[in-house]
C-alpha cells in the first residue's frame, strides 16, 4: 500500500469483517485521508500501530481478546492519541462510549443496530467530519479514570478552596432563584461540562446544557454527571420548572430553550430543524436565554468544532449577560469557544480549571450588572 504522507492515516479497528470493510471504504473515499490498515481485535492492532504511525484510530467497543474500553485506556496511557469510539447504540454501550471519552477519545459515532451496509454509509460524513476533527484535535495523556460505579461525590480541593475564599454561600441563596447559567458545547464537551459542574455547590442558580451529541446517550451522560455532582443533573422534560441546584441536558435529537410561566422558568423541549447542522442546537438555547432571562443570565462556551451558538452568545451579552470562553489551550477543539470571542460574545477568555470558580466569584460580586464584572 502506498501510504500519502499529505493525507490523514487513519486505523480502523472492529471485530467485524463488514464493518472493517465498510469504514475502509468510506475513509478511502475522501480525498484527505486514508485508510492505512484495519484490525479485527486490539492485539492485532497494537502491532498496527507501531508499523504503521496512524494519526487517527476508529474503535469498536465490543472485540475478542480485550474490549475496546480497556485497549483505549492501556492506549491513552502509552501512547495518546486522536480516536473516535464506534458504537452500537445500546444502553450498555451507551455508558461504555461516555466512559471511553473519560478516558480521553475524542468523540463517537452510533453505529445502527441493524442494516449496517446502509446505516454506516447514511453516517459517512458524520464518521468522515470526527475523523478530521480529531486529527486537529489536542489529545493528553488520560488523567487517573474516575469510577466505573461512583457514589456520593466529595467536594474536590478546587471545591474547598472556592467555599473557602467566598466564605458564606448565603449570596448564592439570595441569587439562585434568579439566575440560570447557560452552557455549550461539542467536541470534548462531555469532559468539560463534568469539570465545571463537579466544582459546584448544591444550592448553584439552576444550569442548562445543550451538549451536540444524539438521541440515546444524553440519559445515560446526564446519570452519570448526577452521581458525580452535588447539584442535581438530569435529562430535561418538556415543561418542567427551572430549579436551584439543578442542571438541565438537552436531550438528544431535541432542542433545549428556556421560558416563562408566570413568575418561573421551565424548560422547553421540542424537536424541529436542524440549526447550524445540529440537533439540540446552542444557538436555539442561548437565543431564549437572551430574551427570556437577559441580564440575570450567564453564559458559558465550551470546547466544540463550529460556530453553533456564537451569534446568540453575542446577543446574551447585549442583553445584558456575563459570559464566558473555554481558552485555547484547555479546549480539545478550539472552534465553538473560539467563533463566540470573534463575534464579541465573551467578557473574559479562561482555562477549563477556573471556569466555575469565576462563574461563583462573578455570582457573589454583582448586584445588577453581570456584564461589568
Amino acid at each position: 500500500m502506498n501510504i500519502s504522507p499529505t493525507k490523514t492515516r487513519v486505523l480502523v479497528i472492529d471485530d467485524s469483517a463488514l464493518v472493517r470493510g465498510l469504514l475502509t471504504a468510506i475513509i478511502n473515499g475522501q480525498h484527505d485521508m486514508q485508510c492505512v490498515g484495519a484490525a479485527g481485535d486490539p492485539l492485532i492492532a497494537r502491532e498496527m500501530i507501531r508499523n504503521l504511525n496512524p494519526d487517527v484510530l476508529t474503535l469498536d467497543i465490543e472485540m475478542p481478546n480485550m474490549d475496546g474500553i480497556e485497549f483505549l485506556s492501556r492506549l491513552m496511557r502509552l501512547r495518546p492519541m486522536p480516536v473516535v469510539m464506534v458504537s452500537t447504540l445500546t444502553e450498555r454501550n451507551a455508558d461504555a462510549t461516555l466512559r471511553s471519552l473519560e478516558l480521553g477519545a475524542v468523540d463517537f459515532v452510533a453505529k445502527p443496530k441493524i442494516g449496517i451496509t446502509d446505516g454506516l454509509n447514511l453516517l459517512a460524513q458524520d464518521i468522515t467530519d470526527k475523523v478530521r476533527i480529531a486529527a486537529r484535535s489536542t489529545v493528553r495523556r488520560a488523567a487517573a479514570a474516575l469510577p466505573s460505579n461512583p457514589t456520593t461525590p466529595r467536594p474536590t480541593q478546587t471545591q474547598t478552596a472556592v467555599a473557602t475564599s467566598l466564605g458564606s454561600t448565603t449570596a448564592l441563596h439570595r441569587l439562585s432563584t434568579e439566575k440560570i447559567v447557560f452552557i455549550g458545547a461539542s467536541t470534548g464537551g462531555t469532559e468539560a461540562t463534568r469539570e465545571v459542574l463537579m466544582q459546584l455547590p448544591h444550592d448553584f442558580p439552576a444550569v442548562m446544557i445543550t451538549q451536540h451529541m444524539p438521541p440515546g446517550f444524553t440519559r445515560s451522560y446526564a446519570a452519570r454527571l448526577d452521581s458525580l455532582c452535588q447539584i442535581r443533573v438530569a435529562e430535561a422534560r418538556d415543561g418542567e420548572r427551572v430549579l436551584p441546584g439543578h442542571a438541565y441536558i438537552a436531550p438528544g435529537g431535541m432542542h433545549l430553550s428556556v421560558a416563562r410561566s408566570g413568575a418561573n422558568y421551565i424548560a422547553k423541549v421540542q424537536a424541529g430543524d436542524p440549526v447550524n447542522r445540529h440537533m439540540p442546537s446552542v444557538e436555539v438555547l442561548f437565543n431564549s436565554a437572551a430574551q427570556t432571562v437577559g441580564p440575570n443570565a450567564l453564559a458559558v462556551m465550551l470546547t466544540g468544532m463550529g460556530s453553533d451558538g456564537a451569534k446568540a452568545m453575542r446577543t446574551m451579552r447585549d442583553a445584558g449577560s456575563f459570559n464566558l470562553a473555554q481558552d485555547e489551550h484547555s479546549c480539545v477543539v478550539f472552534g465553538m469557544p473560539r467563533e463566540a470571542i470573534a463575534a464579541g460574545a465573551a467578557n473574559e477568555v479562561l482555562p477549563l480549571s477556573q471556569i466555575a470558580a469565576r462563574l461563583m466569584t462573578a455570582l457573589r460580586g454583582q448586584g445588577a450588572g453581570l456584564s461589568r464584572v
